[in-house]
């Protein structure tokens, strides 16, 4: 992960009165000198009426635009009063998520702060909800904001595979650690990194009884190689022992845990993009372990993630609106 240089912050409802990823973003922004944009991806239909002549269309779609960027003004002036520099935006572009994501791309964001829609989201892997799909298609990092606590030197929670299971490339742990420095350097916390381990299976010799001893053998040599790979992968951090936690754990679980006993604000994983059958078995760990956190959550991809979200903006969802009267 690159310095943050640049963040955007993507606000779903301009008009309410709670903006927790806005005053989060802001944070952050104070603390590391990074410009803010406010932006607004406008993806409510615009009904087409056929008796209304076009000039008069193309201007009410300037006139919502217009109106929604006054809004963000609103919301941005009293960040300017505090010395953070600030910009707003807001495009005619569907769906919200792609929206968010080329505009990351076109002012060369380091960051997407995002707040995350509300609810539980059964069947993750098939619905097509704006923050799992941001999540998993944005190559810029993305930090989905869960709660409205502000940041009071926090415990940011690293958590690393240095195993690379599921085919992770070793880079991105890497990029989990680095993001983790920043935010939590930035934001005056502490920083945690933890490793989920499993044991090897036990297999049965032609015996077919394993001796409690081998059995416990086993599991140390399992828990000292995963402490190994642990250590290499935070050779470089600084982070101290008392902040280094392995747990013998599947990763979803460990992860749960591990939030549970240290109360992060914030949670840093890496996700890496799935399409496919492959993706509705193997699944993902950032998206599945996502709602079982109360804390915010930053996802980070590998370095040379591939974008496929189409450059040019799709402008606004048109709809066709036809009024027809009945004969008398």
């Amino acid at each position: 992960m690159r310095s943050i240089r640049r963040i955007l912050v993507a606000v779903k409802d301009p008009q309410s009165k709670s903006l927790p990823a806005v005053a989060k973003a802001a944070q952050l922004a104070k603390s590391l000198g990074a410009r803010l944009e406010l932006f607004h991806g406008i993806s409510t239909p615009l009904y087409l009426n056929p008796y209304i002549p076009a000039a008069a269309q193309l201007d009410r779609e300037r006139q919502v635009r217009a109106r929604f960027l006054e809004q963000l003004e609103s919301i941005a002036a009293p960040l300017r009063r505090r010395h953070i520099r600030v910009s707003v935006a807001a495009e005619w572009d569907f769906p919200t998520y792609e929206a968010i994501v080329r505009r990351a791309g076109q002012i060369r964001a380091d960051l997407i702060v995002a707040e995350r829609h509300a609810g539980g989201h059964l069947g993750a892997s098939l619905l097509r909800l704006t923050d799992w799909e941001l999540l998993r298609l944005s190559p810029v990092p993305v930090l989905l904001v869960k709660t409205a606590r502000p940041y009071r030197r926090p415990v940011v929670l690293a958590a690393v595979d240095p195993g690379h299971a599921f085919s992770k490339p070793g880079t991105l742990d890497r990029e989990i650690l680095k993001a983790g420095t920043i935010v939590s350097a930035a934001l005056h916390g502490t920083l945690h990194a933890m490793h989920a381990y499993t044991a090897p299976p036990l297999i049965t010799p032609p015996h077919g009884i394993i001796d409690a001893d081998t059995a416990a053998v086993m599991e140390a040599d399992a828990a000292a190689e995963a402490k190994q790979r642990l250590e290499r992968a935070l050779r470089s951090t600084g982070i101290g022992q008392s902040h280094r936690h392995l747990v013998r754990r599947n990763p979803i679980d460990a992860i749960a845990q591990t939030a549970e006993k240290l109360s992060p604000a914030v949670v840093v994983m890496g996700a890496i993009s799935r399409s496919g059958l492959k993706r509705l078995i193997i699944g993902n760990t950032a998206e599945r372990v996502l709602d079982f956190l109360e804390c915010d959550v930053l996802i980070v991809k590998p370095q040379r993630f591939h974008n496929r979200v189409p450059r040019a903006r799709r402008g606004a969802l048109l709809s066709l609106s036809v009024t027809t009267t009945m004969p008398i």
